[in-house]
């Protein structure tokens, strides 16, 4: 009798890990998860700002064309690479692909910037300086919630790689790793990209 209270203890306390274990993984990977929303908003903000800018632009830069035309290229990849990203948070190839096409865009808007620099009359226009100001703080508001995703991710993959959860993780639905989210330029994405008028 007291064997089989034991044998049901053991078995008891073993099941109540590997709840606990897996409640623990479904909780960080809501965290990575609802960081990554938090990125997402900050980027269709973004991805929002860049068309008027654009246009505000089109009235001074009438002959600068593809330079216009590649902003918006460039804005509606990244916009379809964050729709993708956001159905999955966590896959590899869905962050490698919206790191890869924020990166294209910033560099596009960096070549806007510069053709910008050779008209006056834009630079002092109100409504270019009032999208820039947006635009500058969406982009610090990205580079911390691209921070915070981060953060929680290194958070789940290091709970989900431990022992025992390395054990458990597999069989309750958690056998891969969350992915991180990294820009190609990640040294030059940073800093905000600097927007004079």
């Amino acid at each position: 009798m007291i064997t089989t209270l034991i044998v049901v203890a053991v078995i008891a306390l073993i099941v109540f890990y590997v709840v606990s274990v897996y409640n623990r993984l479904v909780s960080l990977k809501n965290r990575f998860q609802n960081a990554f929303a938090q990125i997402e908003v900050q980027l269709k903000r973004r991805h929002d700002l860049i068309p008027n800018l654009v246009e505000t632009a089109k009235a001074y830069l009438g002959h600068e064309r593809e330079t216009l035309e590649a902003v918006i290229a460039a804005r509606n990849t990244a916009a379809a690479g964050l729709k993708a990203a956001a159905a999955n948070p966590g896959s590899a190839q869905a962050m490698a692909e919206l790191g890869g096409a924020e990166g294209a865009l910033t560099q596009a808007m960096g070549r806007l910037n510069v053709v910008m620099e050779a008209y006056p009359d834009l630079k002092a226009s109100q409504n270019m300086q009032q999208l820039s100001e947006e635009l500058t703080s969406t982009e610090n508001k990205v580079a911390f919630a691209r921070q915070a995703f981060n953060d929680a991710v290194m958070n789940y993959n290091s709970y989900r790689q431990s022992f025992p959860p390395v054990a458990i993780a597999g069989m309750v639905g958690h056998g891969e790793d969350a992915s991180f989210l990294e820009f190609e330029d990640s040294a030059q994405i940073q800093t905000a990209p600097k927007v004079s008028f």
